[in-house]
């Protein structure tokens, strides 16, 4: 019988941490133990994730339950219309006494920044975030200023059909690795919900249960989880049909096939596994894919039924 390879053994040893966390979450966010998973792959992943769904049922909660269990910096940004560029980034500011300029940094230079309610900000304050999110930096006053590893947003948003919101861009949409719909919790959760809550909020009594560097570690060892040849060119085979796809104007883009990528690689590690399978990517191709489309005008149904018809139809490997 063949002993474990070296990085069998480390996806079996990234299994109680990532358990630990993941129950950590769950214990607050009741009936939504899938939506739990999907964002500790994003973590994994090195991807930022988008929680989309109607008030109240729970995205701050999750965005909130996640950063308090990784003994990380949080903080959180409540974004409006009249917020600037600046609240997020930062400012130079004159210091008189040493006569010459001083960087206050934005509530971006942390690990884990919750941007709740993103589409209430302005398209110009959205954009702020392009470059943080993609290349971990922030330029300003003709410096560059690096982010800290692990660096993670966590962004919530309702419906653009409400009142007072403005629809992200393409652009900004597609610097998120997965958009999240939670949806209502089914009756038994939400009676627990009710009788959690008589002593306060239970996510306020949370304890970080992982360091920085204990994510910067399983997110290393995420990157060396195996994909096959044959895998790699389903994905591939994937993200092709969705610009082919009739219905579709903008198809998915190469970062989305990359991040699908590294997507699957991190569902495996939270499975226990070391190499990905197809059902991991056919798992993970609507939230990666689906809010990336930009679809025609008529188009029938939305984006995740474009995902799902291009799921159902593109030859699975052997």
């Amino acid at each position: 019988m063949n002993s474990p390879s070296v990085l069998e053994r480390a996806a079996v040893a990234a299994g109680d941490p990532l358990r630990r966390l993941s129950d950590n979450v769950t214990g607050v966010l009741l009936g939504k133990p899938e939506a739990v998973r999907l964002a500790v792959v994003a973590l994994l992943a090195e991807g930022h994730l988008l929680i989309e769904d109607v008030p109240g049922v729970g995205k701050t909660l999750l965005a909130k339950a996640l950063a308090r269990s990784l003994d990380c910096t949080f903080h959180r940004i409540q974004l409006t219309p009249d917020l600037l560029p600046a609240d997020l980034l930062g400012t130079s500011v004159y210091d008189q006494g040493n006569a010459r300029f001083v960087f206050h940094p934005g509530p971006v230079f942390a690990h884990v920044v919750l941007a709740d309610e993103i589409n209430r900000a302005t398209p110009r304050t959205q954009s702020a975030l392009l470059e943080a999110m993609s290349e971990r930096q922030v330029s300003l006053d003709g410096q560059t200023r690096p982010l800290a590893a692990p660096f993670l947003v966590l962004a919530t948003q309702n419906p653009y059909e409400f009142e007072g919101t403005y629809p992200l861009p393409e652009s900004q949409l597609d610097r998120f690795l997965m958009r999240l719909r939670l949806g209502y919790p089914d009756r038994d959760a939400e009676r627990h919900i009710l009788t959690g809550h008589r002593d306060g909020e239970p996510v306020d009594r949370l304890e970080a249960v992982l360091s920085a560097d204990d994510v910067v570690s399983l997110q290393e060892t995420t990157r060396r989880v195996g994909v096959d040849d044959a895998i790699a060119d389903y994905l591939l085979d994937l993200v092709h049909a969705t610009r082919e796809h009739a219905d579709v104007a903008l198809g998915a883009s190469t970062r989305a096939a990359l991040g699908l990528y590294r997507a699957a690689q991190a569902y495996a590690l939270t499975d226990g596994r070391d190499y990905v399978v197809p059902d991991d990517v056919k798992r993970l191709a609507a939230p990666v894919l689906a809010h990336r489309l930009l679809l025609r005008d008529g188009a029938a149904g939305g984006a995740e039924v474009v995902v799902a018809a291009v799921v159902g139809r593109v030859r699975v490997p052997a």
